[in-house]
């Protein structure tokens, strides 16, 4: 069974391969950087009996379509690609769910293209000054030298090396307490093999700059949508006091914990996330501005 069973059907979509499973009011979710659809096959099965929940492969490092010299590889062009999906699928009232840079992607349509969008659910995430978080501040610098992603990617051909790096602090190994499988790591690894997903890759992080995330910080007091801020209790890499200023910067706000769990929730607390998204949803039309959940609840 392939590892992207759970998520559905798929087909391409304006050069982005999107995975469909369930019916309902739509539920898109964006993943993070060197991530890609598959992160979410353990949540999408809980949610799609009531929801068309709808996973892709952004052009983030993991994707296996190029996106191409003459596409936008910044984070508002990434961005314009999920809102361009949205659009082409014709999809309204939509939930929309970031996680990790995918959460920061999701900051950007919400505050620039927000029109089909019903709500938002902001799990552990770039924010404000934290873009990238200073860990992974490195993958920005190597990217200066263009010859070092293909030394990577040379190196990471080797399968102990992927474990490796997948297990450690400088790769996956502190977004979840999970162990990653076998499997999932060779998912995310592969693309990056491919020259022209390196060259996609490298133009995007020699243009990552805090300017995105503060001009969209700037923009939260205006956002109508509800918006959940569900935030990991273990997280390494993105505090909690930025999950606390997102409550408070977000108009019509609330906020929850995730025990157990780091930046990658859908990994270590499925059924959490699922539940709450679902709470959510069902709550958001009867949310009171700005109500947080206490840590210690």
């Amino acid at each position: 069974m392939s590892i992207v069973s759970a998520l559905g059907d798929s087909r391409i979509v304006d050069g982005v391969r999107v995975y469909e499973r369930g019916s309902g009011s739509p539920i898109v979710f964006v993943h993070g950087l060197f991530a890609n659809a598959a992160i979410w096959r353990k949540v999408v099965p809980l949610l799609a009996a009531n929801h068309r929940c709808i996973t892709a492969d952004w052009p983030f490092g993991s994707h296996a379509i190029p996106v191409g010299p003459a596409g936008d590889m910044t984070a508002t062009g990434i961005a314009d690609v999920v809102a361009d999906v949205i659009e082409r699928l014709d999809l309204r009232d939509v939930t929309l769910v970031g996680n990790d840079g995918g959460g920061m992607l999701t900051q950007l349509v919400i505050t620039r293209r927000p029109e089909r969008i019903g709500r938002v659910v902001l799990t552990p995430c770039d924010a404000y000054e934290n873009f990238p978080p200073p860990f992974f501040g490195y993958l920005c610098r190597l990217a200066q030298v263009p010859i070092t992603l293909d030394l990577v990617a040379f190196a990471l051909r080797v399968p102990w090396v992927r474990r490796l790096y997948g297990r450690s602090p400088i790769g996956f190994g502190w977004l979840s307490h999970a162990r990653l499988g076998d499997e999932l790591l060779d998912h995310f690894a592969t693309p990056i093999f491919d020259a022209a997903i390196r060259r996609d890759l490298a133009t995007f992080l020699r243009s990552v700059d805090t300017t995105y995330t503060l001009d969209a910080a700037r923009r939260f007091g205006g956002v109508e949508q509800p918006v959940l801020v569900a935030w990991a209790s273990d997280d390494k890499f993105f505090p909690f006091e930025h999950a606390e200023r997102l409550a408070r910067d977000f108009p019509n706000s609330t906020l929850a914990v995730i025990e157990g769990s780091r930046t990658w929730v859908s990994e270590d607390r499925p059924e959490e996330l699922a539940s709450a998204i679902t709470r959510f949803v069902g709550d958001a039309g009867h949310m009171q501005p700005t109500a947080t959940l206490d840590r210690s609840s």
